[in-house]
């Protein structure tokens, strides 16, 4: 009795195309699920990618059987260093490879089955969809969130390119394997700090995992604190120094700036200044993540002393790489004492160090690892003897009214580096006029197409490969009319995906962005699916954007996702799949081998879909048998229905129940332990029944059918019935109908349990008690019952002597 896999597939998904299931009436509710749209790598699609697509295709084929008219799009995030770097191996452009890439994905996924509309595809490379990437860049500019900044980037001298901060692993180059050095070139920034605040406070209102929400917090970095200047000692200079700890200020020992702080050459002393050129420039080879990450302290003093605000006493000035230049001033004055990585920096360097607060009632002594609780402050002049949580405040107070510093908040959260000196990406619409400076392009100019080259290869200089095109780099000022040149940096592979969500709601309209009609109809976005690893820079820029968007009036809601859910990896043999580790597991021969149902439910049944789950290529196995025996139960019955008993009735809410409820909780992969356990229940009932009534079979048939479409819809028309399975409701339950007939009650003797007897819910009290001693007679041993005990619906106790 096994299904035709290959026949039915075929013949549903030809079906499909011709009349979705998926349409709108004037009946129907609007929702919007949307899947992380895929940047398109030559590997193709493997199993744990496919996981994300079917969780929300089986969430939106149940959106539809609830009355929901759906959207759920699909596009491609197909700009960006990965498609080029591709390109660069396999020596073909760019554009070549980024369409056989999508090819590939969308072949793939039109084997899920996923009722995707086609018709609202979007590409991020198509200049009808980044005119509007340059509109918003445009406006940001206007607005004075886009400026230019020269920065420091990595550079691999090998690539003779400037490298993301994600192709540096280890300090080296991810294609070469060359030293990552620093180098300083001029770069657009974008102006996410001006929103930080709102960043923060608005994430408590969405309905999104706790985890990402911390990790978002953690990112944004507010702190409160002071900001205090240290006079340089022999110099007419002052350095300023953020801290979380003003109340620790009398226990500064010693200063450390980064590295690539402004005022490092300045204040290095000839005699010091080769071991600090020394140190600048091997600390130029390191990521921000790796200097963050090394638990060895490096550091380097450079001759000079600070002098100590509060008590007057020198202190010197080291630099160190554990110290950010773009994080507070890139400057902190270091209490070793109730610090871990200044008491392990000052160990390491003997530096003097000087506790400053004690636990209350207890005494100073020597330091063997540094306090970090509160506590009462002691060695700090005036304010001996007050705690230390009240010191935090008094002394930022007293700081700012004598001058010397100044309460402040502070955000580990940085400006955005938005300009990449390479060719695949979208040009950044600006021209530079000698006599205007930096013009926006007009908005009736756009696109600015990114023109076809047989080179683009990286440049060497750190200029993209656009500087080289004279005809396409000269240009007359939008202003002045003069000569002037255009901007050759390209935007980074986040820019196309920070606002693609708003344009599926409209992707064909040329005059605006998105239709207020449109954007009401369908925004913001209801559910979105995608996997952890975008917690944090994606959704921080999306929720960037929207924001923008919300104050210049083109949406009218300030958070883009009202719900989110990040499903776990795939990992075969422990680690994540990739090619390099040779563990990818193909879905198209296991498509092959058992169709898309079997793998859209064993990618539901392998784990929690919250959490990372191991493959198992015997796991598709069982899953395509337990299709096999739905298939069997449902043809063997459909013929000869029978009137339904009071069991199959009770089974039927039972199982509506128990699908409802998990869905609900997103708990897929005990939906189909759900549907393994009822299909087995209703089996035995079946066989003793010589058969199934027709709503129980009906029911269960819908049920599945946001899981496995194609057999649900087979089975469906097999049972009689000439529309759509997805023409028919979700199935309710009634909470009465689920309730048992019988109940099993224990029966002691003398507190001891002797055995169970099944009674009816409404049995008497007198009947019950009957059938107890009767079960029992004989094991009494001679014994008289001097008492019954009865509690209704729970046990029997029989008392004897």
């Amino acid at each position: 009795m096994r299904y035709d896999h290959k026949a039915i597939e075929k013949k549903w998904r030809e079906r499909w195309e011709k009349n979705p299931i998926n349409q709108d009436g004037p009946d129907k509710k609007k929702y919007y699920c949307l899947d992380m749209f895929p940047y398109p790598s030559g590997n193709g699609l493997h199993v744990g990618h496919w996981r994300g697509y079917v969780l929300s295709d089986v969430w939106s084929r149940y959106k539809v059987l609830q009355n929901y008219y759906v959207l759920h799009p699909m596009g491609w995030d197909a700009f960006g260093l990965p498609a080029e770097n591709d390109a660069i191996k396999k020596g073909i452009h760019p554009k070549v490879g980024t369409a056989r890439n999508i090819a590939n994905f969308k072949r793939q996924l039109h084997e899920i089955s996923a009722i995707y509309d086609w018709d609202r595809e979007v590409n991020t490379t198509d200049p009808d969809y980044y005119k509007w990437t340059q509109w918003i860049f445009v406006k940001m500019f206007e607005k004075g969130l886009a400026y230019e900044k020269e920065m420091p980037i990595n550079w691999c001298p090998s690539c003779k390119t400037g490298l993301a901060n994600e192709e540096v692993v280890g300090g080296t180059c991810e294609r070469c394997g060359s030293l990552v050095t620093k180098k300083n070139l001029r770069q657009w920034m974008l102006k996410i700090t001006a929103y930080a605040e709102r960043l923060l406070n608005d994430l408590q209102d969405l309905d999104w995992p706790e985890k990402v929400k911390k990790m978002q917090t953690d990112w944004i970095g507010k702190s409160y604190g002071a900001e205090i200047d240290f006079k340089v000692d022999g110099l007419d200079k002052q350095i300023k120094v953020f801290t979380t700890r003003p109340d620790t200020l009398y226990g500064a020992t010693f200063m450390v700036l980064a590295p690539e702080h402004e005022s490092v050459p300045e204040i290095t002393t000839e005699e010091q200044k080769q071991a600090v050129e020394e140190y600048v420039f091997q600390a130029s080879t390191k990521s921000s993540v790796d200097r963050m990450a090394d638990k060895e302290k490096t550091g380097v003093f450079t001759g000079r002393y600070a002098i100590n605000p509060l008590n007057g006493a020198k202190i010197p000035i080291w630099i160190s790489d554990y110290v950010l230049a773009d994080y507070g001033t890139g400057a902190i004055m270091c209490v070793p004492a109730h610090d871990e990585r200044d008491f392990a920096f000052a160990k390491k360097f003997n530096l003097p160090i000087i506790q400053v607060i004690k636990k209350e009632g207890g005494e100073a002594v020597e330091l063997i690892e540094p306090y970090t609780e509160d506590g009462v402050m002691i060695n700090s002049g005036i304010f001996d003897g007050i705690s230390s949580k009240e010191a935090k405040e008094v002394i930022a107070n007293y700081l700012q009214e004598h001058g010397i510093g100044k309460k402040t908040v502070n955000y580990k959260l940085r400006d955005w580096v938005f300009s990449r000196q390479r060719y695949w990406g979208e040009p950044i619409p600006i021209v530079h006029c000698e006599k205007c400076g930096a013009v926006a392009v007009p908005e009736d100019q756009l696109p600015v197409t990114l023109p076809e080259v047989e080179s683009y290869e990286p440049t060497g200089t750190g200029e993209s490969p656009l500087a080289a095109i004279e005809e396409w780099v000269n240009t007359t000022c939008p202003k002045c009319g003069g000569p002037a040149k255009r901007e050759t940096n390209t935007m980074p592979q986040w820019a196309g995906s920070s606002w693609y969500f708003l344009r599926y709601a409209d992707p064909h309209n040329d005059k605006e962005l998105v239709s207020k009609e449109m954007m009401q109809k369908w925004l913001p976005v209801d559910i979105y699916v995608g996997g952890i690893e975008h917690a944090v820079l994606h959704l921080l820029y999306a929720r960037f954007y929207t924001k923008f968007l919300y104050d210049i009036g083109v949406v009218d809601f300030e958070e883009p996702f009202k719900r989110l859910f990040n499903q776990g990896m795939i990992t075969k043999n422990g680690a994540k799949m990739s090619k390099s580790k040779g563990n990818v597991v193909s879905p198209d021969e296991l498509v092959e081998r058992y169709g898309a149902d079997s793998l859209r439910m064993y990618e539901l049944f392998v784990g929690p879909p919250e959490l990372d789950s191991e493959w198992d290529d015997r796991g598709i196995d069982g899953v395509y048998r337990f299709i096999n025996k739905v298939w069997k139960l449902i043809t063997e019955n459909k013929d000869a229905y029978v009137e339904p008993t009071r069991e199959m009735e009770r089974t039927r809410h039972k199982l509506v129940y128990e699908i409802t409820t998990r869905m609900e909780d997103f708990h897929l992969n005990t939906v189909v332990s759900g549907f393994m356990e009822y299909t087995n229940k209703l089996a035995n009932i079946a066989k003793a029944s010589n058969g199934l009534d027709q709503e129980t079979i009906e029911t269960l048939i819908v049920l599945l059918a946001p899981f496995i479409p194609h057999v649900a819809e087979e089975l469906w028309e097999m049972t009689g019935h000439t529309e759509s399975v997805f023409k028919e409701t979700w199935p309710t339950y009634d909470e009465q109908k689920m309730k048992e007939d019988t109940i099993e009650i224990a029966v002691q003797v003398n507190g001891k349990l002797r055995s169970t007897i099944e009674v009816d819910l409404n049995e008497s009290k007198e009947s019950v008690l009957e059938k107890a001693k009767a079960l029992v007679e004989g094991k009494l041993d001679g014994k008289n019952i001097v008492k019954e005990i009865y509690v209704p619906g729970k046990i029997v106790n029989l008392v004897v002597k």
